[in-house]
């Protein structure tokens, strides 16, 4: 999917040490689309699936370092970053639709700038990850596609027909609450849940009216 045309003129904190921006995504309708920073404790900045933004946005938060991808279809504006910061990029190994190369593959369990920790999920798509962060006192994750939020209740599942495998996507998010702490969760698509973001989960688990079969064991 092609680089958006919208574009934001400001990050904004979620917790200390995270921050985002947002835009009303064309490509996708005009539903909203979210993007993060993770700037540690020396300054060096790590994007996750960047959106387009005024880079000056971004050089204010601190030295960017890096570029991680969720999954093949948040590629967004990576290249163009790559090539402008002269970063390079961390995709997850097998992803599809990739424009171009990334610098790095990695897989689950590997720890990527930023302290990230990887954690696959699939579901919407084979390699889709989640990425995990502590920052005390908030434990992050970034859920890329499992969910999305409107910000004004409970997240939601994509569409099934959006996804490659369903059922597997609502195991993955099964998935995190039982191996990840979760205080914070930071939608691809969606205002993040600042606190208290496991209740948040359990709880779309327990309203969602689309869930097919669980997959055989």
């Amino acid at each position: 999917m092609s680089e958006p045309k919208a574009k934001a003129r400001k990050t904004m904190e979620v917790v200390h040490g995270v921050h985002h921006w947002t835009i009303a995504d064309e490509r996708i309708g005009g539903m909203r689309s979210e993007a993060y920073a993770v700037v540690d404790d020396d300054g060096a900045v790590t994007l996750i699936d960047p959106l387009p933004i005024d880079e000056q946005s971004l050089r204010r938060l601190g030295s960017i370092v890096g570029i991680v991808l969720t999954a093949g279809n948040h590629q967004r504006s990576a290249w163009h970053f790559r090539k402008s910061l002269g970063v390079p990029v961390w995709a997850p190994e097998g992803a599809q639709g990739l424009e171009e190369s990334p610098d790095y593959q990695y897989v689950s369990g590997d720890t990527l700038p930023g302290g990230l920790s990887t954690f696959q999920t699939p579901g919407p798509t084979e390699a889709m990850f989640t990425l995990w962060l502590q920052l005390h006192p908030h434990a992050v994750v970034f859920i890329s596609d499992l969910l999305t939020h409107d910000g004004n209740g409970t997240p939601r599942f994509v569409p099934s027909e959006y996804q490659d495998e369903p059922a597997r996507t609502r195991l993955s998010v099964r998935r995190i609450l039982d191996h990840l702490p979760v205080d914070t969760v930071c939608f691809a698509h969606g205002k993040p849940i600042v606190k208290d973001g496991a209740t948040a989960l359990r709880r779309a688990l327990e309203r969602d009216t689309e869930a097919p079969s669980a997959p055989a064991p």
